[in-house]
């Protein structure tokens, strides 16, 4: 099972999605395809907004630091933020804002609990670099490494509870560990 495809299992038919941190569209565009939700995406970097013109995404430039104010309270039922939250400076506000305009978030980051990661830093004495982290640490775009026990107690912060939590590594679900064993998370959380 991929990100995509789990996302995808949680997006009702014909709902309303919002996708920040679009990249080239092709998570919206999927949405449409499989489960005929019609949605947007915001994204900053040029080329990626192109690559969503091309793939036929409705796509806005904006940066996601400044806030989700161009968007009315409960305007999506699904607001997305695939690969994005650990490039965010200022988590709690958007996390809020995702929940101001939509009914639910569906949330996924790279797990820096995965054991990998663990012995990169223990072992060899480096930032762990691979798939899901594919950066050095001076060029990466990661401002903030979370694991899955920090999401979920950033969501308790903020009142949010996790209606479901998925946790993959190489696309194969993980249950046992999942915070040690598990190199990518994805959860659904609303209010």
């Amino acid at each position: 099972m991929t990100e995509a495809e789990t996302i995808a299992r949680w997006v009702n038919s014909g709902a309303r999605v919002l996708d920040l941190g679009c990249g080239d569209g092709r998570l919206l565009k999927q949405l449409w395809q499989t489960r005929q939700a019609p949605g947007y995406g915001v994204e900053i970097d040029d080329v990626k907004v192109i690559a969503c013109i091309h793939n036929d995404v409705n796509v806005l430039q904006m940066d996601l630091e400044d806030g989700l104010a161009a968007f009315a309270d409960r305007s999506f039922d699904y607001v997305i933020l695939s690969e994005t939250l650990q490039a965010i400076h200022r988590q709690e506000p958007l996390m809020k804002e995702m929940l101001r305009v939509g009914r639910e978030a569906i949330v996924s980051f790279p797990n820096f609990g995965y054991w990998r990661a663990r012995i990169q830093i223990a072992l060899a004495g480096h930032m762990p670099v691979s798939k899901e982290l594919p950066y050095q640490w001076y060029d990466t775009p990661n401002v903030h490494h979370c694991t899955l026990v920090d999401f979920e107690a950033l969501c308790a912060k903020l009142g949010l509870r996790i209606l479901e939590r998925v946790v993959l590594t190489n696309g194969n679900a993980v249950t046992f560990l999942p915070n040690l064993l598990g190199s990518l998370a994805v959860y659904r959380v609303s209010t």
